[in-house]
Order: structure tokens, then sequence, then C-alpha cells
């Protein structure tokens, strides 16, 4: 065994020396040694990676002990010593997260492998938190997280088109954050100093959108009583995002190509031609190919805006995501409100990882915000949730083995359960890199169940 660092809290001085022989001599680890619970909490700094702790002490017994451990430090791993042992004082224990339970007077070959066992879980725990910085640190581009593969395209994309003025179409379900893609690519690039102008096609009325988008002079029609500047000048040297683009009429259509082709249109009412500096982004949850077929949208300002395409995937196929937008908006609705809130529920994390997020990232991130107003203690449980994750777990979201069970990619599609664990258990095993030990924490399950589960589900 390499060497750690491990604190040894017994108030039998012969004990402590026994250990510290075993530990230091025999198996070459770094030795502190405390005779009460007090002393040992007070010097926690030293960060060590195992703790071996007596039951039966002074002042401070074991049992409060590691309650504050584990309030400080829940991934330390903790090796219970007891002269009077009991099944119940181990349950309790174990609960309370022990590691493992061993009876005085030690058998040093148990002890060994249980020493074993809690340095590949601290080493494996600091290896997970290490990935975990480096891959905030990575995967953020302008307020966008995600560690998925489809998403780090998105980002190279981005990357690859933001010093270029070619039209840019970006295309996915509403609330995957196509607005916040707009967003990257102009502030990102060349254009960044220039103005952002967001119109939303479907918000505005048909008949006012050609004065929305390019103005009008005074007298253009009734209630014209000054001139009016359009979008596209307001956007001149920047940028102007046309989002849900699908949305805008056939005539008004025609002449958004000419703005393409000729960088020039005329205000409503005016004769004089106006030449802009624009790049144009637009961005759609709408077929457009079909919607071209059925002659609702322009086959020739398709391709125009198409010349760049995006495709975000729905949250839904990037399950990895999830959790690691949900401790995002966890942090930021908990600063943002005032708020404590560090962590979620084991039964919440299992639900939000199985429900399907129709709404995608906006209603993960409205779900959470709306959880964390409400919320009182420092986790958010179920009941905190939205009423569509509260019916969705009521439905048998998890199953009996609380596995996270991903469903169906499609939305509202039933999958039968004993599919839903064993993709469950695939895609675990897969996301760890076959690290077993990783995958039943990740799953919220005993190493002895996923075994079974690999074994029933012949997943190697």
């Amino acid at each position: 065994m390499s060497s750690h660092l491990v604190s040894i809290v017994d108030d039998e001085p012969a004990v402590r020396k026994l250990l510290e022989y075993q530990f230091k001599f025999a198996w070459g680890h770094q030795v502190r040694l405390y005779e009460d619970g007090e002393s040992f909490l007070a010097g926690l700094d030293d960060q060590p990676d195992l703790v071996i702790l007596d039951v039966m002490m002074p002042g401070m017994d074991g049992v409060q002990t590691l309650r504050e451990i584990k309030r400080r430090d829940p991934d330390l791993p903790v090796i219970v010593l007891s002269a009077q042992a009991s099944v119940e004082t181990a349950i309790q224990l174990l609960k309370l997260g022990a590691l493992d339970y061993l009876s005085k007077p030690v058998d040093v070959t148990k002890l060994e492998a249980a020493t074993k066992s809690a340095f590949q879980i601290r080493d494996l725990s600091r290896e997970v938190r290490n990935l975990r910085e480096r891959m905030m640190s990575n995967v953020q581009f302008d307020n966008i997280i995600s560690s998925h593969g489809e998403m780090q395209e998105v980002f190279r994309l981005v990357q690859k088109v933001k010093d270029s003025d070619i039209v840019v179409l970006v295309m996915g379900e509403s609330g995957t954050g196509k607005e916040l893609i707009a967003r990257a690519v102009h502030y990102n690039g060349k254009r960044k100093d220039g103005p952002f102008i967001v119109v939303n096609c479907a918000s505005i009325p048909p008949d006012l959108m050609e004065s929305e988008l390019f103005g009008h002079d005074k007298g253009a029609f009734t209630g014209a009583h000054q001139r009016r500047i359009g979008k596209f000048e307001s956007a001149n040297g920047g940028t102007i995002f046309l989002d849900e683009i699908g949305e805008l009429d056939l005539a008004l259509q025609a002449k958004l190509l000419r703005v393409i082709q000729t960088k020039t249109f005329e205000r409503v009412g005016g004769n004089e031609s106006l030449t802009v500096d624009v790049r144009i982004i637009s961005a759609t949850n709408r077929d457009l190919k079909k919607d071209v077929q059925e002659t609702r949208f322009r086959e020739d300002l398709y391709y125009r805006l198409a010349t760049f395409p995006i495709v975000l995937p729905p949250l839904r196929s990037r399950r990895s995501d999830i959790l690691l937008l949900a401790e995002h908006f966890l942090k930021k609705f908990s600063e943002q409100e005032g708020k404590h809130v560090k962590r979620f529920s084991r039964s919440v994390l299992q639900t939000m990882f199985a429900y399907p997020w129709p709404g995608n990232v906006r209603e993960l991130e409205n779900a959470i915000q709306r959880a964390v107003v409400i919320a009182d203690g420092d986790t958010l449980t179920e009941k905190e949730m939205p009423v569509a994750l509260q019916s969705y777990a009521s439905n048998g979201a998890n199953g009996s083995e609380n596995v996270m069970n991903p469903p169906s990619s499609e939305p509202g599609a039933v999958m039968p359960m004993e599919r839903l664990k064993e993709n469950a258990i695939r895609n675990a095993i897969r996301l760890c890199n076959g690290n077993s030990v990783l995958a039943a924490r990740k799953l919220g399950i005993g190493r002895a169940t996923l075994y079974r589960l690999m074994k029933k589900y012949e997943v190697r």
C-alpha cells in the first residue's frame, strides 16, 4: 500500500500504540494519534485519508464524533472499533456513514482488508473531485455548461464560426439554449463590441413585423406619427438574432432574403435604400425542411439561413449533463436567494436523472429556482420539486433497487422497468469507464447489488 495519512482516535494508550505500530511500521503510513473525539475534530484540517475511531470514549463518544466527521467531510472513510460489539450498534454506525465496523481485539487481517478498501474509496473520491473541477473549468462556454460529446461539438462549431460573417441557423427544441449559443457566437467573436439585437418572430403580430424589422417613415400608415428605426438598423455593426424564424410570414421571408443577399432594405413607406453591416443568426424549433416541402417556408431562404447549421441536442439525450447543470443552478440560485441550500436528496437526484425534461434546460433551471425559493433546509427534497417531477417519481421513476432509470429518448414513451434498470446499469458502467465502485455510488446502490444486476443483465 502507498503511504496515506491515518488518524487513530482511541482513549486507550495501549490500543493507540498497537495501531500506530501496525499502520506506521508494518504498512508504511503516516499516523496521527488522538485520545478523544474533541481533539481529533480540532485537528481535522490535517485532512486524513482514513480515521480509525473507537466507539466507547469519555466526553464525545464515537457515534457523536462520526456524525460530526460526516457533517464536515462526507467522503472521509471511517473504520469503527468497539470492544462491546453488537448488531444494533454496528447497524447504527453503518447508517451514519462508517465504512466498516470491527470488534476488539482487532483482527489484523480484517483491518488490513478494510484499510485497503478505505484508501481506494478515498483516492477515487479525490479523483472524481479533481475530474469535476477540471471539467467545470473546461466545459463552460459563455455560461453554457456541458460535458457531453454532442455539446462539445457545438462549442467547437461556435469557435470556428465566431469570427466569420457567415449566416448561422441554430436548431433545437424549446429550452435547449439556442439564444445562449447565438450570444456565444456574437460575444466571443469580432463583433462583440457591436450591438446584439434579439427579435422573437413568434411574439410580434404579422402586420407589425415589417415595421419591427425594417422601421418605417413618418406617415407610412395610420398612427405612424414619426420615423421609427427598425431592428436591422439598430443592429448595424453587430448581430441580429431572429428567434423562431419559422414563424415569419411568407411575404416577409422574401424581404429577409433580399437583406441577406444585398445587405440593403427600405423602411416601410420610404424610398431610401439603406445599407447595413449586420451578421444574421436565426433559430428555430421547427422542422424547416418539412415546412419547405409543405410550402410554409421559402426554399431559397432556408438554404441561405442554413449555410452554417448548429444543432442542439435535447437534454434527455445528454443525461450526463443533468446533474452537472443541476449543481450549477443550485449554487447559482442559492447565492441569488441568499440561502444555504447545498445538496439534493438521493431520491431527487434519481428522479432528475430519470425524468425526460420535455422543457429541456429551461425546465430544469426553472424547477431548481422554484425549489430553492421554497426550501427551508440545506437539502432539496421531492416536496420542493415541481408537481411534474413529484408525479413522475410517484409513478415509479425509481426502481426497487434505487437505480437511476433513464427513459427512452422519446418524450412520454414508456419502457419496461427491467429494461430501464438494464440501461441504467450499462450507462453507469460506460460513463465510469468500467469502474464498478464509482458506478455503484453514482447509481446510489450497494456494490453487491450492482454486481448482482451486472450478472443478471450480462454487463461486463
